[in-house]
């Protein structure tokens, strides 16, 4: 029997079944990809207890990391260039938003502060590079 002889009930009706199978499809992959993950889970453990390790200690070895990338430390923190004021040493620029003693040195110089071609000639040209 083709759907072009069905009503309009019947072919709502065999949609809402569709719907419903579908459903329960969802619901058993659901369950079946849980199942495998705790049987995945359950060979881990075995393979770490046969080679003589405990569990914990393997797992802190696990957990998401995040890389270092390059221009970090050990500890993790970037390293920026730090750029002093040649007059006052008080004066430090790491990076982020141009203070007020750099931005009165850069006009004073001639350099336009809002110009990053122009910031850059300055660090280059006028400020010194602080060493750690």
């Amino acid at each position: 029997m083709g759907i072009e002889n069905l009503s309009v009930d019947e072919i709502q009706q065999q949609l809402d079944e569709l719907a419903q199978n579908q459903a329960d499809l969802e619901h058993a992959l659901a369950q079946r990809q849980q199942q495998a993950k705790y049987d995945l889970a359950q060979e881990i453990k075995d393979l770490i207890q046969e080679r003589g390790y405990e569990i914990a200690d393997i797992v802190s070895l696990i957990g998401t990391r995040r890389r270092r990338s390059a221009g970090t430390k050990a500890g993790g923190s970037r390293q920026y260039t730090k750029y002093v004021d040649p007059d006052d040493p008080e004066n430090v620029y790491v990076r982020g938003v141009i203070p007020g003693w750099m931005k009165q040195k850069m006009q004073d110089q001639g350099y336009d502060p809002s110009s990053k071609q122009d910031r850059e000639a300055f660090k280059a040209n006028y400020l010194q590079v602080l060493e750690d």
